[in-house]
């Protein structure tokens, strides 16, 4: 996902034209406790910035909580404590052009790549968090909604991102939404919008980041 990709994609999307360039640079390998590209609805308008991957709830007495708090079911997120109020009033989209998903085989974890077929940014469910430190200061984070894997993904995991479509995401980030029709939109995504593709397992390691890594495995 390119600085102007997301340019375009959110001023379509949010009529949010003024973006800093220092905000984003392209990441190829973003792992927990690193910052996502979100946008949330604070109530009044739209806006664009990151959070933290790992959501850290506001009783938590260990930030460090975030790390087992990357993912939350779409089955049950309506009642698990750490999740439940950010669901009600915290939702959010985190932006991407890709995910990776791992296939375990007697090789080892061979990893693949999720993306678009018109290879466009999408957006993924999620939930968002303000979290205060012992010194006081605030740590915002989130954590991406899971659902059951559609065609595309069930050859490799059980599980996929909620992507939502564009013509719901402002549903999604409505702060009075009903839970039904937040419930509705918590669903496997339409596979015909999706492929998928072999990169090579250099992206295995999280210290690794080059565009490289979002490259089709050469055979």
């Amino acid at each position: 996902m390119s600085f102007e990709d997301l340019k375009r994609y959110i001023a379509a999307q949010y009529d949010i034209f003024d973006v800093e360039e220092s905000l984003f640079s392209p990441r190829y390998n973003i792992a927990p406790s690193q910052q996502v590209v979100t946008i949330i609805n604070d109530g009044k308008k739209y806006r664009l910035g990151t959070l933290k991957w790992g959501l850290v709830p506001p009783f938590a007495t260990d930030e460090k909580i975030g790390y087992a708090l990357i993912n939350a079911k779409a089955e049950t997120i309506i009642n698990k404590p750490s999740f439940r109020t950010s669901f009600e009033k915290r939702r959010c989209l985190i932006l991407a052009d890709g995910f990776y998903e791992w296939e375990k085989t007697d090789q080892g974890k061979l990893p693949h790549r999720f993306v678009m077929q018109n290879q466009t940014v999408f957006a993924m469910a999620g939930v968002w968090s303000a979290y205060t430190k012992s010194d006081g200061t605030k740590l915002y984070t989130c954590a991406i909604i899971t659902t059951r894997a559609n065609s595309i993904m069930a050859p490799y995991h059980d599980r996929m991102p909620v992507i939502i479509d564009e013509a719901e995401q402002k549903a999604w980030l409505t702060p009075t939404a009903e839970t039904a029709q937040l419930v509705a939109l918590m669903k496997p995504y339409d596979p015909s919008k999706m492929k998928q593709y072999r990169v090579a397992t250099a992206v295995n390691n999280p210290f690794l980041d080059a565009p490289h890594l979002a490259d089709p495995l050469k055979e």
